[in-house]
């Protein structure tokens, strides 16, 4: 991996071109008064800064993050997308939501979301989850329907293995897939190999393993070495890792959206990734997912 040969963008679906540093809105809280003049600024900056995909969901706020970044950037720039995820429903009992992969579910959601982001179509759908007790040919069919109809640009996957993927991709055409991932956290290595052979965009969660890249010496070492944090040395690893990978790291300061959007700059020498990849693999990669951070 040449440190000279990190693309910066990447076209989703083979047609969507993005720079490859997104954002994910997921801190974005919807709150009132000045914690929400905080988070429309965070949103606004991201965008000054180049950001040109936006990643939220319905289960952020059940909606009311889908409603913040359309108060904040409505008139979306030109080439700004938007990509939101469905799947989940709020419930009154037990965890409060459940899966909502159901085909009426599905529509309903993109549906309010269209409505909530002022959208006449959403051009990367993704599902937030595979509903187990729903077949997946319905789930996606559901998906594809939308698409056909114009309401959905392409559509995308979220926590899947890589025999999920190879299962859904025999039903309709799959975009995107978002797995937690990172420097650290290699547990979905075969999804984004699968992912790379395909041509499918890689969106990382948890891209940053948020407490733990700066406590890693030889992070740090890179760090000092390229004058850069740990944080940017984590997301410049991921740009070189994989052309298809498109890291979106969320916050809701300012100071951190412009430290990791800054990561974009940060070249490694094949001598720097090749050590943080070592590093990488010294790792247990296996922790239990985390719904509310994806």
């Amino acid at each position: 991996m040449a440190h000279t040969t990190v693309p910066t963008t990447f076209r989703i679906g083979g047609d969507l071109e993005v720079r490859r540093l997104g954002f994910g809105a997921m801190h974005l809280r919807p709150e009132t008064g000045e914690a929400r003049a905080g988070c429309l600024a965070v949103a606004r900056r991201a965008v000054e800064l180049g950001v040109t995909l936006i990643d939220t969901a319905h289960l952020y706020g059940w909606g009311a993050n889908e409603d913040l970044l359309a108060e904040a950037l409505h008139p979306y720039a030109d080439g700004l997308v938007i990509a939101t995820k469905v799947g989940f429903l709020s419930t009154t009992s037990g965890e409060g939501w459940r899966h909502a992969g159901a085909p009426a579910d599905l529509r309903a959601q993109v549906d309010e979301a269209l409505r909530r982001l002022r959208l006449d179509r959403i051009e990367l759908l993704q599902l937030h989850r595979l509903d187990p007790g729903v077949p997946l040919p319905e789930q996606l069919g559901a998906l594809r329907d939308l698409r056909d109809e114009g309401k959905v640009g392409r559509i995308g996957l979220s926590e899947v293995t890589a025999a999920e993927l190879a299962e859904a991709r025999e039903i309709v055409d799959i975009a995107s897939v978002q797995n937690r991932y990172n420097l650290l956290d290699r547990e979905h290595e075969p999804v984004l190999k699968a992912c790379e052979a395909a041509g499918i965009a890689f969106l990382p969660w948890r891209p940053v393993a948020a407490g733990q890249s700066g406590a890693q010496a030889e992070i740090a070492a890179v760090a000092q070495e390229v004058d850069a944090t740990p944080t940017q040395v984590v997301l410049a690893w991921l740009l070189a890792h994989s052309p298809v990978i498109v890291p979106i790291p969320g916050t809701s300061s300012i100071a951190h959206l412009e430290e990791n959007i800054g990561a974009a700059a940060v070249r490694l020498t094949q001598d720097q990734y090749d050590r943080l990849t070592r590093k990488s693999a010294q790792f247990d990669k296996r922790t239990e997912p985390d719904l509310k951070g994806s």
